[in-house]
């Protein structure tokens, strides 16, 4: 078993990894990552390139990374995943692993599209309760920020924040706790399943409504 896990650079795919060497030690052997090649950024999440590397060294796994145009046509995102599934099963990798929480639309069309390709996939967090991950998570000391809200569910404020106890407990009762509807995107900075924490620092919040997206950098020495 060669594992390829989808890797948002955020929380979801993080605890993923964790759960998956849990239960399939040393099968996890790479990520893979959509990049807004425009601006050299995680597609949705914003997070910067280098720090997507940064994680990646935390983890110990190498990056794959899959380059798409913004805005992106779906025939083309699904022209470049498809190659990026392609080159995954030459190189061995049997299945792929997603963060996705709750979403039966997602899924279906992940499984759709694998069909036939020789990547099985697989929901290592699929089914949770979501009020129980996220408590989970912080009490295991996953550490995030949120990179990306909406604000037609959010207060502006909530950009940027430390995805803590504090937060949870000031969510509106409409948003899910683990943001699965996309309410907001997180960038994770530590956790049991990195090596090292990243030392970030928060830079401009960018305003593109309805989403406000907060920089995060790697800290210059």
């Amino acid at each position: 078993m060669k594992i390829l896990l989808s890797w948002s650079s955020g929380k979801d795919s993080a605890w993923a990894l964790h759960l998956l060497r849990q239960t399939h030690p040393g099968a996890v052997a790479a990520l893979l990552t959509t990049i807004n090649e425009a601006v050299d950024r995680v597609a949705m999440h914003a997070v910067r390139h280098e720090v997507l590397a940064a994680q990646a060294r935390a983890t110990g796994l190498p990056l794959r990374v899959v380059r798409i145009p913004h805005p992106c046509p779906n025939e083309v995102y699904e022209s470049r995943m498809a190659e990026a599934v392609a080159g995954a099963v030459a190189d061995g990798f049997t299945h792929v692993a997603f963060g996705d929480l709750f979403l039966d639309d997602v899924r279906r069309y992940r499984e759709e599209r694998l069909a036939g390709t020789g990547l099985a996939p697989l929901f290592p967090v699929w089914g949770l309760p979501t009020a129980r991950l996220a408590e989970e998570m912080i009490e295991h000391g996953l550490r995030a920020r949120l990179s990306c809200i909406d604000t037609r569910v959010l207060d502006a404020d909530f950009a940027g924040r430390p995805f803590d106890r504090a937060l949870l407990n000031e969510l509106p009762n409409n948003v899910d706790p683990c943001g699965e509807n996309g309410e907001f995107h997180t960038c994770v900075i530590a956790g049991p399943m990195f090596d090292d924490a990243l030392d970030v620092e928060i830079g401009e919040t960018v305003t593109r409504e309805p989403f406000i997206w907060t920089d995060l950098g790697l800290r210059r020495a």
